[in-house]
């Protein structure tokens, strides 16, 4: 009697290790879930995840329970590819799926529901962002005599029949080079601040461009005209045509 009692104590210890005995009822998870567990003989925790299949640590009703009552996810066909997040240069595309049939008792899980991919922006008005602005305060408009001289730059012509300038434009800096800060009007120049500057454009074009406006929410580059060195850029924050800006006003040259 004393080999077929040690067998059985054998069976019933290994039972508690390999194969619990507790229940999956209205415990049944997908994937691996260690707080997805039922108590077993013995003190034993005994699991309810699709994952203690490999593990085998399955409480003993777990097929019976789980298994024949469960439910894979189920998804919908893949959405349209969004636009290029960059207008020009490297940027990415997005698309996504929907879950029709979310997983129930341990059934598969949901494979992925987002996928994205690199793109290149090629919008027709990526020149315009790489073009550099060189810009100027609002005060050399007034005075065309020496700083612009000393300058090097050729006399803009007044617009006639208006007083105003073809637009301005709103620019957030991001970077300010340290030469900046070799005259006064350059010394305003400072990271993060927002900057105005009025474009006089040319009388030739009907709708005047100043260069170096750049791309609305792009980063492009400017310098200062009349302080050597003194460079940097910004972020386009908008433009708006017939406007004046507050001084300190600048200038696109």
């Amino acid at each position: 009697m004393r080999g077929p009692l040690l067998w059985a104590g054998w069976l019933l210890a290994t039972g508690c290790l390999v194969g619990a005995t507790g229940s999956c009822r209205h415990r049944c998870c997908p994937g691996r879930n260690n707080a997805c567990w039922a108590p077993g003989s013995r003190r034993a925790l005994c699991y309810c995840d699709s994952y203690c299949q490999r593990t085998g640590d399955c409480c003993q009703d777990y097929l019976a329970t789980c298994r024949r009552a469960a439910v894979g996810c189920a998804v919908g066909p893949w959405g349209p590819w969004s636009g290029c997040s960059s207008p020009c240069g490297v940027g990415s595309r997005a698309r996504s799926r929907q879950v029709t049939v979310p997983p129930r008792h341990g059934g598969d899980p949901c494979p992925d529901l987002k996928q994205r991919r690199g793109c290149l922006g090629q919008h027709p008005t990526c020149g315009t962002a790489k073009e550099v602005a060189k810009i100027l305060p609002s005060s050399f408009s007034q005075d065309f005599r020496d700083p612009w001289q000393r300058a090097g730059l050729p006399l803009p012509e007044e617009p006639s029949g208006s007083p105003l300038p073809s637009y301005c434009g709103y620019f957030r800096l991001t970077q300010v080079g340290p030469p900046c800060r070799g005259q006064a009007w350059s010394r305003r120049l400072q990271r993060d601040k927002q900057v105005c500057v009025e474009c006089w454009g040319n009388l030739s074009q009907r709708r005047p461009h100043c260069t170096g406006h750049g791309l609305q929410g792009a980063r492009t580059f400017w310098v200062a005209a009349s302080v050597v060195g003194c460079q940097g850029s910004w972020v386009q924050e908008g433009l708006q045509e017939g406007c004046v800006c507050s001084p300190p006003a600048l200038i696109f040259v």
